[in-house]
């Protein structure tokens, strides 16, 4: 006999599975492309932030130029005749001063053309710190020729620079600028300019240097304040 066959209903047969069977993989499909959707998305967050980051590091930084590139040119400004007297240099805003301007040789008895110098210094300067709320870091430098042995005034060349550099501040004090303002500091021969291999390196290398610097927390202050004290009753002497 043959099969019945029910005409409202149909037969079952193995195509009518194929709608049951196909429809996981479309879910899987789906899942898979919104896992995709959303890795995209965060990988894009992730690079947009960087960029950003990056934008905001340069900006940053150009403002950083732009306001050391001021106050360079205000500093510039300010010391517009001695720098044009050759008497001083101007460099990173630091303000070099060659050695034998300022001491004779194995002396820190101020020179007075050096003395002059520094009183032409003092105006200007001090109009440029009060302006910024700065201070003036006042730097002592030599050579690298040890102290000889017949010179008793000084142990070594961190105390010549020491000495030296205090010279200075005390002058500019006497002439002028507020004590609170100017400190001193002693490299020695280290940080050189120049080859100590020559009389002419050496020379670049015995130095004073005076650099503005922001004025420190209250709390730093107050050290270097005492500092400052300290060192204004140390007596003074000098070298080369």
């Amino acid at each position: 006999m043959g099969a019945f066959h029910d005409p409202w209903g149909g037969a079952e047969g193995p195509d009518d599975e194929a709608p049951e069977a196909t429809a996981p993989v479309w879910a899987v499909f789906g899942d898979l492309m919104a896992g995709l959707v959303g890795a995209f998305v965060l990988v894009f967050i992730g690079v947009l932030l960087t960029q950003v980051d990056l934008v905001n590091s340069l900006q940053a930084e150009i403002e950083k130029r732009q306001q050391e590139e001021a106050r360079r040119m205000a500093l510039e400004k300010a010391l517009a005749v001695p720098l044009a007297s050759g008497r001083v240099t101007l460099n990173n805003g630091r303000i070099g001063i060659s050695g034998s301007v300022l001491f004779d040789f194995n002396s820190a008895q101020l020179r007075p053309e050096g003395e002059q110098l520094l009183q032409a210094l003092v105006p200007p300067l001090q109009v440029y710190l009060g302006e910024r709320d700065e201070l003036l870091m006042v730097s002592g430098f030599t050579d690298d020729k040890p102290i000889s042995a017949s010179n008793t005034r000084f142990k070594d060349n961190l105390e010549l620079s020491a000495q030296r550099a205090l010279t200075v501040t005390r002058t500019l004090i006497a002439q002028g600028m507020p004590r609170a303002r100017v400190f001193s500091a002693a490299f020695g021969a280290e940080q050189p300019v120049a080859s100590n291999a020559d009389e002419k390196g050496r020379a670049l290398n015995r130095r004073v240097e005076m650099a503005p610097v922001p004025r420190a927390s209250a709390g730093a202050g107050a050290g270097s304040n005492a500092t400052q004290e300290r060192d204004a009753a140390t007596p003074s002497a000098g070298r080369s």
